[in-house]
């Protein structure tokens, strides 16, 4: 029977019925995973699911094998084996069905009548009594306290028909003496503890009447199995065996004997049974049992009687006996003297009597305690057995003898709270599957519901998981002060003294940059020199104190992701975002710390809406964002509080309509892609020789490497320019302060480049040398230039096409008229880029329409004849001019 078939046999209201999960007329249902005073259960029968809508669950929405895995609190497979046993389903080979089907029931139905037995407590005053007269708290999810629950008779009366059957065959209730038909409920009026296989899951039950004058007050279901409170841990290495199960919960409650021994109950003094002695043959690592029994003579007995038997079944462990007062058994003592109950017991148990072992028989006299031993709030990062390892800052992992925490992505860098991704898994058990969740370390309230919520699902105690979050948060608070003095935490990646000595010997030779651009040709950008150098000292700045933006700018298809994509690819790793979609406001919702010093790629920049244009503008200019925002306190109430989000970045971007982007266009350089045949060309060309394995990938991967750990060997640096003032760009350029700004920036980019070839002054910082300037000069010309032309990269290159194609139709070229058909096939250009360029070159009166019809097309011819190439000439004759001059300086 696959899972299509028993998802066509159950409804998922016939789920619930076999859980015992009660459903309303209105399909609704109190959520056993959490706190439900108001139906959230809703069930769903013609989507065959069901849906906690409670924001304090994280049950969520579950099919039938999702509803039957959590409140049976199995795992998948168990869960369908589960729903083929109810099916009906038999194996194909003729065998009765499993045993692990009834062993599944049986957790179920135990499971679901302890919940209801612990909530009996906080309703039932007479238990309520019991246990404080002896001594006994109940667990909550704030306290340390005893498992424990109260039978009062009504759990079958509030079952249904299916699950009145399942109480009735594992012995919960028993049909009624005579015709009436109803039931009785098993040991009524008695405390209820549970006992759990070595899953830690309730196997059994121990009911203990409050009834004192009763002769008979110990119960136990038929089939007696499981242990209290657990099966010891593997790694115990001493452990105490108490008479009873109520002695056992007592010392459970003494934090200062349970971190150092193990507790176990046996059942009565004839109690040790083979289950027990199953369970403590498995402890490789035992050294030693103690035998804390009743001061009576039957305790004396049962002591003498079952040393014996382990005697012989663990020769090479110590066996001990805690020489209990006359008449007391752990209980009364811990009831007589509660103030000093801990002390008590230590100097009982430090007197311990030795029973047997190879050595000779003698008290047991222990050294005298050293000052740690003592029991007292241990100091942080110093918890005996518990290992934290943050070596990857990516995956930080706590184990502790409770669990095994992994706190994935690293650390937010907000300072006012500590948001992690917890994974969190069972120490020993792994097969009970894994919680995960995210939470503010710094919420108490989120603290503790995490800690019940996964309590619960890996079957642990809520209270160590609790005590194991607050000292996590502590380690990773010690951590983040380690990390950063600013509060930003970024990976690093410690390169070896070989990679060191060679990415230092590359950096310290002249004409780095040229190096730089043919290392990125062999990586595999191919032609486009200066574009491509340009881009990548623009995004290497990321870094740096003063970082760069370029706006790369092309028609459709022309390779303009292609070319920043691999130029990121330089960049490392934990330095870069790329992002393909921005919404409105996601740059206001990083940490305070997560863009600083970051590459942001946009691989489409026509995409973006302008609320994120507006944050990414800010980012560039002013290096922060800074909103106010509505949020909750502690107590749920709304305030309004500031968010900022700090930078700076560098940042590249792709458009297909760089001149509608005048803000963006003020803040960056102008980057043309070459969409000339010829770069065409060359790119076809290297595209074939990959094809054809003629070209090494893994070459080009080697030298990306390199290229990257390059770039982690350059520091921030202080930079002084003594020829800032002596060099001064074309004064047609638009927006000539910004574009000066970014000017004087990207020469101090040459010097932080060069940095280990540049001298520095009595302060420390980097001084420009006048190589710096002339490859400045030469790499962004281009950019300049754009700067002054009307026309953007891709609308000047077409209109040069179009000029050199009218002249080539003779001497009256100047009164040639042409249509878009003409101009299409003549240029190879497609429809609609046609019309964008044309529409372009009208508005800005480079050309003017001479006639023609809208249905037969209409005619152009060009208007303005500019010269670019004089242009170039002017702007490169200014620029140079002022550079050969500071050689005579």
């Amino acid at each position: 029977m696959e899972i299509h078939d028993l998802k066509q046999h159950f409804t998922i209201l016939d789920i619930a019925d076999r859980l015992g999960i009660q459903v309303n007329k209105q399909g609704k249902a109190h959520c056993p995973f959490h706190d439900d005073k108001t139906p959230s259960l809703q069930f769903s029968k013609e989507k065959n699911i069901a849906t906690c809508f409670s924001s304090r669950c994280s049950a969520g929405t579950m099919d039938i094998i999702g509803l039957t895995e959590k409140y049976m609190k199995v795992n998948t497979h168990e869960a369908i084996m589960q729903l083929k046993e109810w099916a009906g389903y038999q194996p194909t080979n003729g065998q009765s069905k499993p045993k692990e089907s009834d062993t599944l029931e049986r957790i179920a139905i135990l499971t679901k009548a302890f919940q209801y037995f612990e909530n009996g407590v906080k309703t039932s005053r007479k238990s309520k009594e019991y246990l404080d007269g002896r001594g006994l708290v109940q667990t909550t999810p704030s306290r340390q306290g005893t498992e424990v629950g109260f039978n009062s008779g009504n759990f079958h009366n509030r079952a249904n028909k299916n699950l009145q059957a399942t109480a009735l065959k594992y012995g919960l209730i028993y049909e009624s003496i005579g015709n009436s038909g109803g039931y009785t409920a098993f040991a009524k009026d008695s405390l209820v503890f549970p006992l759990k296989n070595q899953d830690r899951k309730i196997v059994s039950l121990y009911f203990r009447l409050l009834d004192e004058k009763s002769t008979n007050r110990h119960f136990y279901l038929k089939d007696r199995q499981g242990l209290y409170p657990n099966y010891p841990r593997p790694e115990t290495t001493k452990l105490i065996l108490t008479e009873a199960i109520i002695d056992a919960a007592t010392l459970l409650q003494l934090p200062g004997i349970t971190n150092e021994y193990e507790i176990l109950a046996c059942y009565g003094t004839n109690g040790l049974t083979e289950e027990h002695t199953r369970a403590i043959q498995s402890l490789a690592s035992l050294q030693e049992i103690t035998f804390f029994f009743d001061g009576d003579p039957a305790g004396s007995a049962g002591v003498e009687k079952q040393s014996q038997k382990l005697k012989d079944l663990l020769p090479g462990v110590k066996l001990c006996q805690v020489e209990t007062p006359e008449n007391e058994d752990v209980n009364s003592l811990y009831v007589g003297h509660q103030d000093k109950a801990e002390e008590l017991f230590k100097h009982l148990i430090k007197g311990r009597k030795l029973l047997t072992s190879t050595e000779n028989k003698r008290e047991v006299q222990e050294p005298e305690p050293k000052p740690e031993t003592t029991p007292k709030p241990k100091a942080k990062n110093q918890e005996p057995k518990a290992n934290f390892d943050a070596s990857n800052p990516n995956k930080i992992t706590y184990f502790t003898e409770t669990a095994h925490y992994y706190v994935k992505g690293g650390l937010r860098q907000e300072l006012d709270r500590l948001q992690v991704s917890l994974m969190i898994e069972a120490s020993q058990q792994r097969n009970y599957g894994r919680y995960r969740n995210r939470l503010d370390l710094y919420e108490n309230k989120q603290v503790e519901r995490m800690a019940r919520e996964a309590a619960e699902k890996l079957s642990l105690r809520a209270d160590l998981v609790e005590l194991d979050l607050y000292r996590l948060t502590d380690l990773l608070e010690d951590l983040r002060d380690k990390q950063t003095n600013d509060g930003s935490i970024k990976p690093k990646v410690i390169l070896d003294n070989t990679v060191t000595g060679q990415c230092k010997d590359f950096l310290s030779k002249p004409n780095l940059i040229q190096r730089f651009n043919d290392l990125i040709g062999k990586a595999g950008v191919v032609g486009e020199e200066n574009n491509r150098v340009f881009l990548f000292c623009i995004a290497a700045s990321c870094g740096m104190p003063d970082t760069l933006h370029a706006l790369i700018q092309g028609s459709s298809g022309s390779g303009k992701t292609h070319l920043l994509v691999k130029i990121s690819n330089f960049i490392p790793d934990e330095d870069v975002k790329r992002f393909t979609r921005v919404t409105e406001s996601s740059f206001y919702n990083y940490g305070m710390y997560d863009l600083k010093n970051k590459l942001i790629c946009l691989e489409d920049l026509d995409g973006m809406k302008e609320e994120a244009q507006l944050a990414f503008r800010e980012l560039q200019s002013r290096e922060m964002l800074s909103s106010s925002t509505t949020g909750q306190d502690e107590k749920g109430n709304n305030r309004a509080y500031e968010k900022i989000v700090y930078g700076p970045i560098a940042s590249m971007a792709c458009t297909t309509k760089g001149e509608i982007y005048e803000d963006n266009m003020n803040r960056c350089f102008l980057i043309a892609v070459d969409e000339t045949r010829e770069q065409t060309g060359r790119i076809i060309q290297y595209q074939n020789r990959k094809a054809s394995g003629k070209i090494d990938g893994q070459e080009e991967r080697r030298i990306t490497e390199f290229i990257q750990n390059c770039l982690r060997m350059l520091k921030p640096h202080e930079v002084i320019n003594p020829y800032a003032d002596k060099v001064q760009l074309p004064e047609e350029a638009h927006k000539i302060r910004r574009l000066n700004d970014l000017y004087q920036s990207f020469v101090k980019q040459m010097t932080l480049m060069n940095q280990y070839r540049r001298k520095k002054d009595q302060k420390g910082r980097l001084i420009t040398e006048k190589e710096d300037l002339q490859v400045a000069a030469e790499i962004m010309f281009d950019s300049i230039v754009l700067k002054i032309d009307e026309l953007d990269g891709s609308l000047r290159l077409f209109y040069e096409q179009l000029k050199t194609y009218i002249k080539g139709k003779g001497n009256a070229y100047e009164s040639y008229s042409f249509g878009q058909r003409e101009i299409r096939q003549a240029l190879n250009i497609s429809k609609t880029q046609l019309h964008r360029y044309i529409n372009d070159l009208l508005s800005l009166e480079y050309i003017q329409q001479t006639g023609g019809y809208a249905n037969r097309g209409y005619q152009y011819k060009v208007n303005w004849w500019d010269d670019i190439g004089a242009i170039r000439a002017k702007v490169k004759r200014h620029l140079q001019g002022q550079l050969d001059q500071l050689e005579i300086l």
